[in-house]
């Protein structure tokens, strides 16, 4: 027990200190729970051999997040994927397969062996990139929804992977610890079965993962809501995944598959959110848990044994795949950086690789030596998968600027200038073309000005930092100045622009936050509005009419509250420093809390105003006292 407590001492430490310092320094979490696990394991030895025990534990992380992934995909979602998911993944697992199979071949290893690391090589992390694209808000980009597919298509083709490996083992090859059998569950239902009955079982096992999904989990839930006990809907949900995973590896179904359907089944169930809720806080640290102990258990006497060579070969594993990757993205039109992100996110090797390493060797289709150092090459490229996030960033800003689009020239000239032409830009936009107000609209995103121009909206193309440009769209002598920008960094150096070579003109911005707010204040421009105060205020109002207040009333209350927050805001914003931190700027604080305590009474008072100032004639009685 005291050992026990020791390891799940030095595990959770290494985390808590590596990750945080991982995450400021910009390297993302993934690459902190790898550090953390290089440092606990080969560096200060702190940890041993138990760690690939454990790691078979952790890798069930992987079987929770693909059901948190099948929890946010519809199944329309994932029927609409299905071009990617057989035509691109499929050709993904082929090509690489071969790709790499004819490297080994050339080697000098024999054609079963090369085919076996073909295989292994042939899949990715699911692990580290669905993490990744989630932590750096890319899983919507094509590039990411096709990662994503491919990913999914390599679990599912990890069934016949291992379906295949007994047949490639080598006559005389006989590994330690090898006994030819069953190497999935503990419990087989398929055992002794012919062909065709394994086949029923299997198809069973799916269909009663959908019809328990569709018309059992929800009397259950029920059940257990009734029960009002918060304990009791966690222990539920990791039954149903738990159970689940059980389910399909002993029908001979990869575990992760089977949670995902279960997850997609169960997405337009009205508990998703709160299976959800109950699944990440696990899913989360066994994910970093297996993410340390794949990092611990890096053999560095084996690296440093042959350093350049297992290097090599790991570098070379990654440039086969991502050029393979790079001409699946040409072929199926992924455009721009998007490619990029599809070539590089994919390139490493994965978590399954471990499991058909350890079935190889049983199988006595690789010798153990062999499998020691494919099982490095498989860590090592884990490991260097989140730089590659990191050189995409890089190259991403790169190949924006420099393959974007030539900037439109501005052939004319309007008083007022709408920078941004994304949701928020688009309503001021239709409201002034519907006042008969001419604009000139500017906008980076050559999509969002194709699509104006497709609707017959006349746009420009062009980065509004450049000087020239917004004074070709008439800046200097405009009367009113939208930024609606996305950067908020780009929006506050647009107003300090706009107000030195056009003292008068009226800026009116877009805020991200209160913050934001305040630069955007000291930068000069008239009219700030947060995205979403005032949907929150009309959201608000609706809340009060359901209370039975009167339409004038509820105005009233709007009005009041808006005036006392703007007055609020604008004492803060000149309190507030962009040179100190707001959690940390004394004056600020001692005066918000003033302020926040006030804010109540200043409100009622406000209102009392207002009620006052009510025409008689204008009193409405409320519906119910």
């Amino acid at each position: 027990m005291d050992i026990f407590l020791l390891q799940a001492t030095i595990y959770l430490a290494a985390a808590c200190i590596a990750v945080p310092l991982a995450k400021r320094a910009g390297l993302g979490s993934v690459l902190g729970y790898l550090i953390a696990g290089v440092l606990i394991g080969p560096v200060l030895g702190l940890v041993g051999s138990e760690t690939q025990d454990l790691q078979h534990f952790a890798e069930f992380g992987v079987v929770m997040m693909l059901f948190v992934v099948g929890l946010e995909l519809e199944p329309r979602a994932l029927w609409d994927m299905r071009h990617r998911l057989i035509g691109l993944g499929g050709l993904q697992v082929a090509l690489t397969t071969l790709a790499i199979m004819g490297a080994c071949l050339a080697l000098g290893q024999i054609w079963s062996v090369s085919l076996a690391i073909g295989l292994t090589f042939s899949l990715s992390s699911t692990a580290i990139v669905v993490q990744t694209l989630n932590e750096k808000s890319l899983m919507n980009a094509k590039g990411g929804r096709s990662a994503f597919s491919v990913l999914l298509s390599q679990d599912i083709a990890v069934i016949p992977m291992l379906a295949l490996v007994p047949l490639l083992a080598i006559p005389g090859l006989h590994n330690a610890g090898a006994h030819g059998g069953d190497h999935g569950s503990a419990i087989s239902l398929t055992d002794g079965l012919p062909a065709w009955g394994v086949t029923l079982v299997t198809v069973a096992a799916v269909i009663a993962v959908i019809l328990m999904g569709v018309y059992l989990t929800r009397p259950i839930f029920r059940f257990i809501a009734k029960a009002h006990l918060r304990e009791m809907f966690t222990a539920i949900a990791l039954l149903l995944v738990v159970g689940i995973a059980l389910l399909m590896t002993t029908v001979g179904l990869s575990a992760a598959l089977g949670t995902f359907l279960a997850g997609v089944v169960l997405a337009n169930s009205e508990f998703r959110h709160e299976l959800e809720s109950d699944v990440e806080p696990f899913k989360g640290l066994l994910l970093g848990l297996f993410f340390i102990t794949v990092g611990a258990g890096i053999n560095f006497t084996l690296l440093f044994g042959n350093f350049f060579a297992i290097i090599g070969m790991t570098l070379g594993v990654m440039l086969i795949k991502g050029a393979v990757l790079y001409v699946l993205a040409v072929l199926f039109k992924i455009r721009g950086r998007d490619r990029l992100l599809f070539a590089l996110s994919l390139a490493q090797a994965g978590e399954f690789g471990f499991v058909m390493l350890s079935t190889t060797v049983t199988n006595n289709v690789i010798p153990t030596e062999l499998s020691q150092t494919l099982s490095l090459i498989v860590a090592l490229s884990m490991l260097f998968t989140p730089l590659l996030f990191i050189v995409f960033d890089k190259l991403a800003v790169h190949k924006t600027t420099s393959h974007a689009p030539e900037q439109d020239e501005i052939d004319e000239q309007g008083t007022v200038i709408i920078v941004g032409i994304g949701r928020f830009g688009q309503v001021i936009n239709r409201m002034a073309l519907a006042a008969g107000i001419k604009t000139v609209v500017i906008d980076h995103h050559i999509d969002q000005i194709d699509n104006m121009r497709r609707f017959g909206v006349k746009g420009y193309f062009g980065d509004p930092s450049r000087p020239e440009l917004m004074h070709a769209a008439g800046l200097p002598d405009a009367k009113i100045l939208i930024v609606a920008v996305d950067d908020k960094k780009a929006a506050v150096n647009l107003v300090k622009h706009a107000k030195k070579v056009n003292p008068n003109v009226h800026i009116i911005a877009r805020a991200y936050d209160r913050n934001h707010v305040y630069e955007l204040y000291q930068a000069g421009a008239n009219d700030i509005v947060r995205e979403t105060f005032d949907s929150a205020i009309r959201a608000s109002k609706y809340m009060l009419e359901q209370m039975d207040w009167a339409p004038f009333d509820i105005d009233m209350a709007a009005e009041s509250f808006v005036k006392s927050d703007r007055s609020a805001l604008a004492e803060l914003a000149e309190l507030w420093d962009p040179n100190i931190p707001t959690e940390k700027n004394k004056a600020y604080i001692e005066r918000a809390i003033e302020i926040n305590s006030d804010f109540h009474t200043g409100f009622l008072a406000n209102l009392a105003k207002f009620v006052d100032q009510k025409p008689d004639e204008e009193t409405e009685p409320k519906a119910s006292e």
